[in-house]
């Protein structure tokens, strides 16, 4: 039985687990954002329900997840909130939406720093090795979901952010077909005339942050 447990390929298991790990991470960052932003324009809604949690379970639509680690680009349970609350309600639902992709950039700076500064001591060892590529599928899955996010169709961020700049009547009629805007999405991720843009987008991103590596790895080399 241990010769069998031994000579098995735990390969799959690995990969999965350096997928999840980064994707979870990812999410509640960005839906942390969201709900903390929102909580401090004054809406109680993301206390209230909980979102201000490191809690994954909070946070996550599990087909959304499963799309970031498979496909790179996902989702994850939109935050709730209440605009009644916020004093100016269009720049501080702009704002809400904006935090939580901001936050993806900014996680991914950080953990493509410690990349760098750590790649020598971490990259002798097999586990060091594991650790490193988790750091960089981190920031590689923060890069891709902070951009995802950021497009323009409902329920993604973007769309909230349009709140901000149409009209209120443009704005709720475009909002009418929310509800499609999931099922648009798949079928536009599944494109190429759709998907190569945002991976062109994400490669281009990814160079600056392997450029703050490189100059964190400078630091200690």
């Amino acid at each position: 039985m241990n010769d069998i447990i031994t000579h098995l390929d735990w390969s799959f298991l690995t990969d999965l687990l350096a997928s999840a790990i980064p994707a979870l991470v990812c999410i509640v960052i960005h839906e942390m954002s969201h709900g903390y932003a929102a909580y401090r324009l004054g809406d109680p809604t993301p206390k209230r329900d909980g979102r201000l949690s490191l809690n994954p379970i909070r946070h996550i639509d599990v087909f959304g997840l499963l799309m970031l680690m498979v496909l790179h680009f996902g989702w994850a349970k939109p935050v709730s909130v209440d605009t009644r609350y916020f004093r100016n309600p269009k720049r501080d639902m702009a704002i809400t939406a904006l935090a939580g992709p901001a936050s993806n950039f900014i996680l991914a700076a950080v953990v493509m720093f410690f990349y760098g500064f750590l790649y020598i001591k971490l990259n002798s060892s097999s586990v060091g090795g594991f650790v490193l590529d988790t750091m960089y599928t981190t920031a590689l899955f923060s890069v891709s979901l902070g951009l995802f996010t950021l497009i323009p169709i409902p329920p993604l961020d973007g769309s909230k952010v349009l709140f901000s700049i149409l009209p209120e009547r443009m704005y709720f009629g475009y909002m009418r077909y929310e509800r499609y805007g999931m099922l648009l999405l798949l079928l536009l991720v599944m494109t190429s005339t759709f998907s190569r843009p945002l991976y062109s987008a994400t490669g281009t991103i990814m160079k600056l942050m392997l450029g703050i590596a490189r100059w964190s790895f400078g630091l200690t080399a």
